[in-house]
Parts: C-alpha cells; sequence; structure tokens
C-alpha cells in the first residue's frame, strides 16, 4: 500500500488532530479523530478487497523482437468475488493499462506496447495489480508473477538483400506460395508481432479485440543458405540481427532460405513455420 497525495494530507491531519485531542481533552476532536480512523480502516479493507480474486494473464504474439515494442494481451478474470472490481491497473514489465470495471464471473482484455531489451527465451512476466479504489487516498498493490513461455528474437538489422536469382533448378523444393508485401491479398489473419503497420487492417481490427493483418501473396525465387560466420558485422549480435533481418525479408518475399550455424546446416524452406524455426535458432545461438 501507498499514500496518495491526498491520502498523505488525510492521515497527517488525523494525527494532527488526534495530538492535539490528547493535549486538550477535548471529547469533540477525540469523536472526529475517531471518525476519521474509521473511515481509513473502511476504506483501507474495500481496497484490499477490490484487488483480491483477480486472475491475470497475458498472451505474446509468435513474434517478439528484441528492442522492438509488440502488442502484449492483458486479460484480467473476476471469478472468485461476489462483487466487481474497478479502477484496477496492472502494470506488466514497466507498462501499464487501466480497466475501469472487471464484473462478477467475466473476463476483461486490453493490450498494451511492451519491448523487451535481450534476445533469447522467455518464462516468466513481473507484473502488479493495483487500484486507488474508494478514495484517491491509499493505493493497494499486489505483486504477481506472470508466467509466460516465450523466445525474444534477435532486433532485426536491414542492410544490402542478396538478389533473387531465377527458380530453383530440378531435384530442388518446388514454388509454392509464401506470404511477401507487394503481392495479391491472400488472406486475414491475425496480428502475430512481426507485421509492418502498412498490412495492418484498420477498418477490421475496429470490429475485432484483436488487430488483423492481410497477407499477401509471393513467388518462390531461387533457395538461399544463409552462413551465420559469414553474415557482415562488427560482432555477433550484429551479425545475427543482420541474418533475422535477411531471413525475415527474404522468406516474406517468396525466397527459399537456410541456415548454416556453425557444423549445423537447416535446409531451404519457405513456410511461416520454417521461419519461426530459423528465428528461433538465432535467438537461441550462443546462449548456451
Amino acid at each position: 500500500m501507498r499514500f496518495t497525495k491526498g491520502g498523505g494530507l488525510y492521515v497527517a491531519a488525523t494525527l494532527l488532530l488526534g495530538v492535539s485531542a490528547v493535549n486538550t481533552g477535548n471529547n469533540l476532536l477525540f469523536l472526529i479523530v475517531a471518525a476519521m480512523l474509521s473511515f481509513m480502516a473502511t476504506t483501507g479493507v474495500l481496497g484490499w478487497l477490490n484487488i483480491r480474486g483477480l486472475a491475470l494473464s497475458v498472451h505474446l504474439p509468435d513474434e517478439v523482437y528484441a528492442g522492438t515494442e509488440t502488442f502484449l494481451s492483458v486479460t484480467l478474470a473476476n471469478s472468485k468475488k461476489f462483487l466487481p472490481s474497478f479502477l484496477i491497473r496492472v502494470t506488466v514489465s514497466g507498462r501499464a493499462t487501466t480497466f475501469l470495471m472487471v464484473e462478477k464471473g467475466r473476463a476483461q482484455s486490453g493490450s498494451l506496447l511492451l519491448s523487451f531489451p535481450l534476445r533469447g527465451p522467455l518464462q516468466t512476466l513481473p507484473a502488479s495489480v493495483s487500484s486507488p479504489f474508494p478514495v484517491n487516498f491509499f493505493v493497494r498493490a499486489a505483486a504477481v508473477t506472470v508466467f509466460q513461455s516465450c523466445t525474444v528474437f534477435p532486433a532485426p538489422r536491414g542492410g544490402m538483400v542478396p538478389p533473387p536469382g531465377g527458380k530453383p533448378d530440378a531435384g530442388e523444393a518446388a514454388s509454392v506460395a509464401a506470404s511477401g508485401y507487394d503481392g495479391e491479398l491472400a488472406k486475414i489473419s491475425d496480428y502475430r508481432g512481426g507485421e509492418p503497420l502498412k498490412l495492418i487492417h484498420w477498418r477490421l481490427s475496429a470490429k475485432h479485440e484483436v488487430l488483423k493483418v492481410k497477407e499477401l501473396t509471393a513467388t518462390a525465387a531461387e533457395p538461399l543458405l544463409l552462413d551465420l560466420d559469414l553474415i557482415p558485422g562488427r560482432d555477433l549480435e550484429q551479425r545475427l540481427s543482420f541474418c533475422t533481418f535477411l531471413v525475415n525479408r527474404l522468406i516474406k518475399g517468396g525466397r527459399p532460405v537456410g541456415l548454416k550455424l556453425g557444423e549445423r546446416v537447416i535446409p531451404p524452406a519457405t513456410t511461416r513455420a520454417h521461419r519461426l524455426r530459423l528465428l528461433t535458432e538465432l535467438a537461441g545461438y550462443g546462449k548456451d
């Protein structure tokens, strides 16, 4: 619990009147101090009950990049109380969102922008639930550890992109339709965290609780094997960032891409699952 500015003044006034009542022996002052203490206790109990019984869960998109803000979905459920909760502030990793009312037996959803500074696996997120209810004198808060299994990919940093170079030779993987940036509209899907803003379907997103994005088609090109040791960069993190950019740019453009990490080789492909596998390998490289 912490005091707001108004709460600090209220406590100071209560203490001042209490000291005056003891020094003067005035019964009226004693009654006023008792009423003020009762009000403080009542609001404290109501504030404590207001944040009890709330279940917090979060959901990150499939694609989260280090140093890049992405939308985090926050769900707050009130399933253990008979009364609704009011003015609930949820803070996750320093970013906050507010729920005006969480009704009994129902869940409320919100979103906030979050950024992670380092690549690699993520298991937990620091969070807290707080509220100034019923009066803005005291803020009750409870720390919560949110378990969210996620992999933070290296921050993509652009550079020169290898040219397509034509179609695959006989015996290689056949060309397939893949997501791109400039093709025809293939379908509408949920926002996953890696799509550029120009692909967000704002009109359709306004009708749903989650953002919707347009997936465009693109034609496949010659397969390419990216060797991390040959990627330009002054250090490992810069090479990983450039390699992440190349994987996203080329596969989304329809080109089959593989990856060579030391002696390990991952054959080229164009599917989204393959792209996420390559990004996961880059995210965990050198972390062991």
